[in-house]
């Protein structure tokens, strides 16, 4: 197996580079970090262009269980320095394995063909850590995928990454601009339902469908007239406190078991 003794390997420096936005935009590759979010990786088939392992870890006890994983899928492996790891890991205590992934996105004109179930739209979410939670949140409820719509922060950030734990590899992932979203959403009589804190409908008043859109706004403004329009329920969270809005990882995370709960109950009933 390869061992790369200097920060100066090209490899290291596409690490590196990893962190940035753009340059996963234009590679189309991400960067991801720990034992459970490679696991997750290799369980879910997503392409690893290669996998990084220090020294340390390969005396590490999990090592032989990672490694029986592997077995099958012919990965292409290379050992770092333990300094090496450090220099381009972006975490405090690095567990020693990483891996070059390719990202997975499912065209917009693709999008009719496979939707089903719960998905979840994100109007201009700004917070790689927010994205993240929901994704998260969505694997919880077994929610189809997520549409990004507008200017929206990368799932492929290493923020998004790690509160995801793994959750994003599930979940299709779909960019829509606004007038894309709004003319799918009318031409295909999609059931919509939008969240705002001035919404009249309490969120637990809504009997919601197997087959729907939730929307979600962004962080600070919400969502825009335009896409409050072309929903069929404007729904919100009752408050009590002085704050005039929640988290938005959490405001979508009440109304995903909200309707998690509705549709068990109905299967179990029905």
């Amino acid at each position: 197996m390869e061992k790369i003794t200097s920060s100066a390997n090209p490899l290291v420096k596409k690490i590196r580079k990893l962190h940035d936005r753009k340059f996963r935009a234009e590679t189309s590759l991400a960067y991801i970090e720990g034992v459970r979010i490679v696991l997750e990786a290799v369980q879910q088939n997503v392409p690893i262009e290669k996998l990084i392992l220090s020294e340390t870890f390969l005396n590490d006890p999990k090592r032989e269980f990672i490694s029986s994983r592997l077995k099958t899928k012919n990965i292409d492996s290379v050992v770092v320095t333990d300094s090496v790891f450090q220099a381009f890991s972006d975490k405090e205590g690095p567990q020693g394995i990483g891996a070059i992934i390719s990202q997975k996105w499912l065209p917009f004109s693709d999008l009719t063909k496979v939707f089903h179930g719960i998905w979840v739209c994100l109007w201009e979410i700004a917070d790689p850590g927010n994205l993240g939670t929901i994704l998260r949140t969505m694997d919880g409820v077994g929610a189809e995928g997520v549409i990004l719509t507008g200017n929206c922060t990368d799932p492929y950030d290493p923020g998004a990454l790690r509160a995801s734990m793994g959750a994003l590899f599930s979940k299709n992932l779909v960019k829509s601009s606004q007038e894309d979203l709004i003319r799918w959403v009318k031409d295909y009589q999609i059931f919509t339902i939008g969240t705002s804190d001035s919404g009249k409908i309490n969120y637990r008043e809504v009997t919601y469908p197997a087959n729907m859109l939730l929307m979600m706004g962004s962080e600070r403004q919400g969502l825009p007239p335009s896409l409050t329009e072309i929903c069929q329920r404007i729904v919100s969270i009752p408050m009590k406190g002085t704050a005039d809005s929640l988290n938005l990882a959490v405001a979508t995370g009440i109304l995903l078991y909200e309707i998690y709960e509705q549709l068990n109950k109905v299967e179990n009933t029905g």
